[in-house]
């Protein structure tokens, strides 16, 4: 299934949530639990030193060099280099009649940390994260030992560093698994499935697939659809593929198709949404004219002697949902309205007068705030055609200035009112957007952004 809105994640973006997770990670290795260790160490001829490591306490734990990769048909690479890390803790040895206690310290360095992350998703089409494969080696680790005897150290000193290198090696694969599991795959379901856009309508941004990794970037291609809330049924036609640029300027670039965009006029227009009334008190003040028979019965005689001096209203819907275009020049489209006339009566009763269909072209300014998508729209003139009519025929040519002020000052301001509230982009939580490009493509309008998380 090809996807209605598709999200990239460039190199750029993937450095920059690297550098937060790297961030937590030193955090979460910083705090390792190491165990107590005791053993013996045998000496040629002469018997066996038993020591015993007690209170290890880590403290610091660096990951200064580390990048992160993405690998095709895999997943992403963390590569950390040169980290190291310092302990301290106590000890006690026996060797024949000799006791002796103390403190040492521990430094830790040269470490690298390979990490493969495997992205996938599950059943409610949300983005999963795993730790499929870890390494960890530890070149040097040099045991510093306070206390009077030193040849005694000497007698232990490497068994102590190998088993110190093996633990470590194995407790930092252990954290990063739990810290990918704890803190990542947590953190990565907060990528909303659905987003509810207000009590009609919502979006389904669920994937359609696992999120790609390709050599150059992050790819996650969502269902991208406007759905009714009440009754959702299926769209009468499917997305066509997106011919994604190569740009990279940005952390981030989203996709959003003509298909993402046309379900939204489907599911609004199922939902009953796409319907207006133009009364009297939406007039502007200063539109010079009153909503009423006298004002129309210029152009419609036959008020004059059926409904005199009464007040009207219009009833505007769609008889289908629009349907609009994208192309490299922005985006246009011909919405077709029916205007129904009424006579307001003396018992609060509606008298239907004529119908009209209305047409115009309509193009659309489409931006970026605060994570949603918004928009203004733009329109020409509108073009009458009459398809019923209780009070006769009449030259709908004539009223063509008069519906065109009434649409652009009660009906237009309404629309553009609800496309500046927005509709939400597919965000992860405390996630902000800036640097915000907006370009046109064929069939689909692609927003890049730079990208600022912020933490707890």
């Amino acid at each position: 299934t090809n996807p209605g809105f598709v999200v990239r994640i460039t190199q750029a973006g993937l450095d920059y949530a690297h550098q937060q997770g790297i961030a937590i990670l030193e955090k979460e290795l910083a705090q390792l639990k190491l165990p107590d260790i005791s053993g013996d160490s045998r000496v040629l001829r002469v018997g066996k030193v038993h020591y015993a490591l007690s209170r290890l306490r880590l403290r610091d734990f660096h990951l200064p060099y580390s990048r992160i990769t993405p690998i095709s048909n895999v997943g992403l690479q963390v590569s950390i280099s040169n980290a190291f890390a310092e302990l301290d803790g106590d000890w006690r040895v026996k060797f024949l009649f000799v006791r002796d206690h103390g403190s040492f310290n521990l430094k830790v360095e040269n470490i690298y940390i390979k990490i493969i992350l495997q992205l996938g998703s599950d059943t409610a089409g949300k983005p999963t994260i795993s730790s499929s494969d870890c390494s960890a080696s530890i070149s040097k680790v040099r045991v510093l030992f306070s206390g009077k005897f030193g040849w005694l150290y000497n007698l232990f000193h490497s068994a102590i560093e190998s088993r110190l290198r093996k633990i470590l090696q194995d407790k930092v694969c252990e954290n990063v698994a739990k810290s990918v599991h704890d803190e990542l795959q947590t953190y990565i379901r907060t990528l909303p499935v659905t987003a509810r856009i207000d009590d009609k309508i919502g979006i389904d941004y669920s994937l359609v697939a696992p999120p790609r990794a390709t050599a150059q970037s992050l790819d996650a291609d969502l269902k991208g659809e406007f759905y009714s809330l009440a009754h959702r049924s299926s769209i009468p036609f499917s997305p066509l593929p997106l011919a994604f640029p190569s740009d990279h300027d940005r952390m981030v670039y989203f996709g959003a198709s003509s298909y993402f965009f046309n379900t939204a006029g489907i599911a609004y227009n199922k939902a009953g949404a796409l319907v207006f009334e133009i009364t009297e008190a939406m007039i502007p003040k200063d539109a010079g004219f009153s909503l009423d028979t006298s004002i129309f019965s210029a152009f419609v005689p036959q008020l004059e002697d059926m409904y005199p001096n009464m007040p009207m209203k219009f009833r505007l819907s769609a008889p289908t949902a629009p349907f609009l275009t994208i192309g490299p020049g922005g985006i246009s489209f011909q919405p077709i309205v029916d205007a129904q006339a009424y006579a307001i009566l003396p018992d609060s009763s509606l008298a239907p007068l004529f119908l009209l269909s209305l047409v115009r072209n309509v193009s659309a300014v489409i931006n970026v705030r605060s994570g949603h998508i918004v928009g203004s729209l733009d329109v020409g003139r509108i073009r009458l055609s009459l398809k019923d009519s209780a009070v006769g025929t009449f030259q709908v040519r004539t009223m063509q200035s008069l519906m065109n002020i009434l649409a652009s000052s009660t009906l237009l301001p309404r629309l553009n009112a609800r496309l500046d509230e927005g509709f939400p982009l597919p965000l992860l939580d405390r996630i902000q957007l800036s640097n915000i490009i907006v370009k046109f493509h064929q069939n689909f309008l692609l927003l890049g952004a730079d990208v600022h998380f912020q933490p707890r």
